[in-house]
């Protein structure tokens, strides 16, 4: 039956039930979460060296630990910056946020930006609510931000830059104390500065840190924020029983670090590394070339010898990419580094070394778990079959097709509102806007070789395991599966203009 406009409910039904009849064999076919994803061809046999960052890559924390993190510097914000005491009435809430949000500085505005710098309208918030669409439209003459805008290389906002990125998995309670902050001044009609609350959240944030504040809990209480110990454990046996050279490199200080391995690995854990730095200030550590590597000895003292040699068992602290190449000859292709943050850990390394890399990123589990069920699945071909049906059906320009493309369109909003909620009820996925690839996911498929949840994903694959990227089509080849799911509905631009239903 052809798709005419005179016959169109009785073709959607029909359609509807091709769509349904798809879902079973998509099903068969799910993603598993355990997984490494490749961007970029990569053997793991060239592999010599293998490094690691350790906050959310080494080690995992527990979800009682964001919830430190937000309580110390809203009480940073109370206690040293004089905010209204009022403010602690407001908890955090695990759900609020994602990462990879932009924040306008100025405006005050967390919101979602795709990998064309354009905003997902409907995810723009001010302090807990939403702003809407309208209002969005008018303050950026559109949904579209101008590159001097964006946030700079690394996600910060600096030099005439007006919007933040956050990249960090730390700074998931840094978004939600800003919001609620924001709320609280909007709700009780006080005038304020949006700069000075982003700056004094983002100082009481880095206080929490600096002050050691998170470190002391940490280390007080390991047990309760520290988490998949064994799978850490597992991985570097597995890469020290093939002959692997390992290093760390980190932005934590020694003995938490310390304490932290022995918790994960045991007292014995400095033996699998070839070289340990600490308080490495990354990613200054992969630029700054002036500054000297420094000892530390077991009590945590600072030594003053001069570096000729990085010591095995040897704990290290600062220094700088060019003389850790000098000392190790690490160079290339042939070490593979592996980091949360796509910027501070992985970025310079790509572009400037030519390390490869890997990404950890703990949220991928999650998402794939909820793309795998039978009601995502369902929506999503649903959610394709209308594109499809709408590209098909704009030529006709009657009153009656018309009405028919208001409501498929009506409709198809309801259905992208829908797939949001599946990851978050106000950002949806880490790495998708309603069509196109989040800015976060844009960063993530430039600067890292592969991705994954989590390190002990490595434990699925054999020390020369080959991982390829799949070949996506571009708009201009032959289509996917993902355009194919409901076959006979989409207007591909081949050379027959009528689809048939059967």
């Amino acid at each position: 039956m052809c798709l005419e406009v005179m016959d169109s409910e009785r073709s959607l039904e029909l359609i509807s039930r091709t769509s349904k009849k798809l879902v079973p064999s998509i099903m068969s076919n799910m993603l598993n979460p355990d997984a490494i994803f490749s961007n970029n061809e990569m053997s793991l046999s060239d592999i010599e060296i293998y490094g690691f960052d350790y906050d959310y890559t080494l080690v995992f924390y527990s979800k009682h630990l964001h919830t430190l993190i937000f309580n110390a510097a809203r009480d940073l914000l109370i206690n040293e910056h004089r905010y209204p005491a009022e403010i602690r009435k407001y908890d955090y809430d695990p759900n609020f946020a994602i990462r990879g949000l932009h924040y306008d500085v100025h405006r005050a505005l967390l919101m979602k930006i795709d990998a064309f710098h354009y905003i997902q309208l409907g995810t723009v918030y001010r302090g807990l609510s939403v702003v809407p669409d309208e209002e969005v439209i008018a303050m950026y003459d559109g949904s579209h931000v101008p590159l001097e805008q964006m946030s700079d290389f690394y996600g910060k906002s600096s030099q005439g830059n007006t919007m933040k990125q956050f990249m960090d998995i730390f700074s998931l309670p840094e978004m939600t104390l800003l919001s609620c902050v924001n709320e609280y001044f909007l709700k009780n009609n006080i005038d304020y500065e949006p700069v000075h609350l982003y700056k004094d959240v983002k100082d009481s944030i880095r206080d929490v840190h600096i002050k050691g504040i998170m470190y002391r809990a940490i280390e007080a209480d390991i047990e309760k924020y520290i988490c998949y110990a064994e799978q850490t454990r597992a991985v570097l046996a597995k890469l020290a029983d093939h002959g692997k050279k390992m290093f760390l490199i980190t932005n934590s200080p020694s003995s938490f670090v310390d304490k932290g391995m022995r918790f994960i690995v045991g007292k014995d854990w400095r033996d699998l590394f070839d070289v340990v730095i600490v308080q490495a200030d990354k990613p200054n550590f992969f630029n700054d070339k002036r500054r000297p590597f420094r000892k530390v000895n077991e009590r945590g003292v600072l030594l003053w010898d001069k570096i000729h040699k990085l010591q095995k068992g040897q704990i290290y602290k600062q220094g700088n990419l060019y003389e850790f190449l000098k000392l190790t000859g690490w160079r290339g292709s042939k070490v593979l580094y592996f980091g949360d943050h796509i910027y501070s850990d992985l970025a310079d390394l790509t572009l400037k070394h030519g390390w490869r890399t890997g990404a950890i990123i703990p949220e991928l589990r999650s998402e794939i778990k909820i793309m795998n069920t039978e009601k995502y699945i369902q929506t999503m071909t649903w959610l394709q079959t209308l594109t499809g049906l709408l590209e098909h059906m704009q030529v006709h320009r009657d009153p009656d097709s018309q009405m028919i493309l208001e409501e498929w369109k009506k409709e198809r909003k309801e259905m992208r509102e829908m797939n949001r909620n599946f990851f978050n009820a106000q950002f949806g996925s880490l790495f998708r806007t309603d069509e196109n690839p989040t800015y976060f996911l844009r960063r993530l498929s430039r600067f890292a070789d592969i991705y994954m949840a989590s390190l002990s994903c490595l434990l699925n694959y054999e020390p020369d395991y080959t991982f390829y990227p799949r070949r996506t089509p571009l708009q201009h080849e032959l289509p996917g599966w993902s355009d194919q799911l409901c076959t006979g509905t989409f207007r591909i631009p081949f050379l027959q203009e009528t689809v048939q239903v059967k």
